[in-house]
């Protein structure tokens, strides 16, 4: 007589703590608050750097380990999620919710350190991700449009942790990555739609792989590459781009533009995934280009 024996997944502490914070999500989102920092600071100062990275990084593990503790159960269902620590049996709930418990309280008191209006808006972040982002994606496609606004905030939130100040300028940075996210989810929803399926979220905005969801891809593409180049018509205020720059800005756009077409031509996985990899380059570069460009002129 046999038995069936079973075993769990094994990794090591380390590497399910990176997990569940989701680290390269997180780095990327400290990237994008330390450049709406350095676009925002007149005299750069580096306690204020540290503090902002250490902050950004617990306010995103936060939001992540709560959105796994709430999802552990459609997370088993999918293929890309099922071996996360939660739904893989690796880690207790307790102790995921100690963790994103810790993490938000240590994000709110190292924003609130730089200002009380940085962590207001980090507290915003956390509180819409978890608690309306998270319920809404099993219900209805706009769950992309409340997600889009704490995916947005990193950005701006730098120069509010620069200037204690809330206008026109964090409000373009705001309103750039708001309308960026659009395209960029929507292309990982397509390429991930059967798996995503799998544990019943329907992001795409047609719920469908269709031409609808992707004219609406190039829209919003479009959007995005019109407010990246705002600044240079002196119209926001402090946040200045040179027409050098500005073309940069615009021929990056140009590219993810070309893959949003692409999409719409081919409908293919393998379209939305060039066009997700194309985002991700272009929100970097971008970035880059902005504050380079500050520092030149």
């Amino acid at each position: 007589m046999s038995t069936l024996k079973t075993s769990v997944p094994k990794a090591s502490i380390i590497s399910d703590f990176k997990e569940i914070t989701k680290i390269r999500l997180s780095v990327s989102v400290v990237f994008s608050a330390l450049a709406g920092y350095l676009l925002g600071a007149v005299n750069v100062d580096v306690q204020t750097l540290i503090l902002l990275a250490f902050g950004g990084y617990f306010m995103v593990g936060a939001s992540n380990a709560f959105n796994q503790i709430i999802e552990k159960d459609l997370d088993a269902l999918m293929d890309r999620t099922k071996n996360r620590p939660v739904p893989a049996g690796r880690m207790s709930v307790t102790t995921a919710f100690i963790i994103a418990t810790i993490f938000t309280v240590a994000g709110i008191v190292t924003l609130y350190v730089i200002n009380p209006r940085t962590a207001m808006y980090g507290a915003i972040s956390i509180f819409l991700y978890t608690c309306v982002y998270t319920p809404l994606k099993t219900k209805t496609p706009l769950a992309v449009f409340v997600g889009a606004i704490p995916g947005a905030i990193p950005f701006m939130l730098g120069w509010v942790a620069a200037r204690n100040d809330f206008g026109i300028e964090p409000g373009t940075l705001f309103a750039l990555q708001f309308f960026w996210q659009f395209p960029h989810f929507w292309a990982i929803g397509w390429f991930l739609f059967d798996d995503y399926k799998k544990g019943g979220f329907f992001m795409l905005p047609t719920r469908k792989r269709d031409k609808g969801t992707a004219v609406q891809t190039i829209m919003y593409t479009i959007w995005t590459i019109l407010i990246s180049i705002v600044p240079v018509f002196g119209v926001t205020g402090d946040l200045k781009l040179s027409i050098v720059a500005a073309v940069i800005v615009f021929l990056l756009g140009l590219v993810m533009l070309y893959f949003a077409f692409e999409l719409f031509k081919k409908r293919t996985a393998k379209a939305a995934k060039q066009l997700m990899l194309s985002s991700v380059s272009y929100i970097t570069l971008l970035q880059i280009v902005y504050v380079v460009d500050k520092f030149l002129r």
